[in-house]
């Protein structure tokens, strides 16, 4: 007669799935919070323990945000510390790269993981392989211009948050390429209306790094406040060179984000039609849309995938666009209507909660290749 196995015979829970996330930021830079950060939780939940090893610490993105200046004392001492722990990487099933693993630097580390047989998940969220093969320097263009290609060739996938970044991945030869948009915890992010003042508020939240895109829209802007009944409101810039325009700034924050963005009427993202523009993902209209908000925004890049003319919001390219699609939305009726459709499209395609899985899963099949190569 068969007889139960004993207690410690039984079947053990899986054993985690390591990752190390090098991230370039820790929650304070935003690629880094909004493409890595934000998922640990359900990794965590769901069998993947990661460990995060941000290359650039929270103290250097506030000196670079106050005053534009890098201190390259820290630089250095972000690279050392990004050596060592590229030391530790045969503890883990994988690593999960943000960009790449030592900017302005050849793509070597990316070669010795390849080489050693450690696989490895790059992300891209901005076209950062512009900065390398459109720099004013001829040594910087010649040496680096391709180095971006060759961390998408050797990586095991390639994870991009728009169409334009995969077909450089595409262009580059990517093993294996994955898009997943930028997205936002809808639970986080709710649809309410708490625009506290009778005057038209139109918003923009961002950095005091791209804030000088404001100035795009600076003519239409005026225009829209020549009577006194609107207004600027701005989220984490806390200067801007718009005379004329009465603006109400805010600091940014993690936890008043989402307050500052509802009591916007409408929310815009202004950029020029240049290469390094075009590979962005809109992570601003993502914001303004899961608010319930109607946007305006340049046809660029994934701009032009995230809003439906006339339907969740407007794209602009002309000072007279802008002008017109602001005045049309002065109209509470037609904003709630544009503001629903953007929240359900938020609902549908860029979330946390469907985004999620779909990471995991990728983590796991890489993680596979580990145990296959081990």
């Amino acid at each position: 007669m068969s007889q139960l196995p004993e207690p410690d015979q039984t079947l053990k829970p899986p054993t985690p799935i390591r990752v190390l996330l090098l991230s370039r930021y820790g929650r304070l830079g935003a690629s880094s919070r909004v493409r890595s950060y934000q998922y640990l939780p359900y990794l965590r939940d769901h069998g993947i323990s990661v460990t995060t090893a941000p290359l650039f610490r929270n103290s250097y993105v506030e000196q670079l945000y106050t005053d534009r200046h890098k201190s390259w004392l820290a630089v250095i001492a972000a690279y050392v510390k990004r050596l060592q722990t590229l030391l530790t990487v045969p503890r883990f099933d994988l690593v999960w790269i943000e960009y790449e693993l030592l900017p302005w630097l050849p793509a070597w580390p990316e070669g010795l993981l390849k080489a050693v047989g450690i696989p490895f998940v790059v992300d891209y969220d901005d076209a950062v392989f512009h900065r390398y093969e459109y720099h004013r320097s001829a040594l910087v263009r010649t040496t680096l211009g391709k180095k971006i290609d060759t961390v998408m060739r050797r990586a095991d996938v390639v994870m991009v948050g728009s169409e334009y970044l995969a077909e450089r991945a595409r262009h580059a030869g990517a093993q294996q390429i994955e898009c997943l948009p930028t997205a936002v915890d809808v639970t986080r992010y709710r649809s309410e209306h708490c625009t506290s003042s009778e005057i038209y508020t139109v918003g923009w939240i961002g950095t005091p790094i791209t804030v000088h895109y404001l100035s795009l829209v600076q003519t239409a802007l005026a225009r829209i406040c020549t009577n006194g009944d609107a207004r600027l409101a701005i989220v984490g810039a806390l200067a801007t060179t718009l005379h004329g325009i009465p603006t109400v700034v805010h600091p940014w924050s993690e936890a008043t984000e989402v307050t500052h963005i509802q009591q916007f009427d409408v929310g815009i993202m202004p950029l020029p039609d240049e290469p390094w523009e075009r590979g962005k993902c809109g992570y601003k209209l993502i914001q303004y849309m899961a608010c319930g908000r109607p946007v305006v925004a340049s046809p660029v890049g994934a701009s032009k995938q995230i809003v439906e003319h006339r339907v969740n919001g407007f794209l602009a390219e002309t000072t007279e666009e802008w002008i017109s699609a602001l005045r049309t939305l002065q109209d509470p009726a037609l904003r709630a209507q544009m503001g629903a459709a953007g929240r359900a499209k938020v609902e549908s395609t860029y979330n946390v909660q469907l985004n999620a899985p779909r990471l995991a899963k990728v983590l796991q099949s890489v993680a596979k290749r580990r145990t296959r190569v081990l």
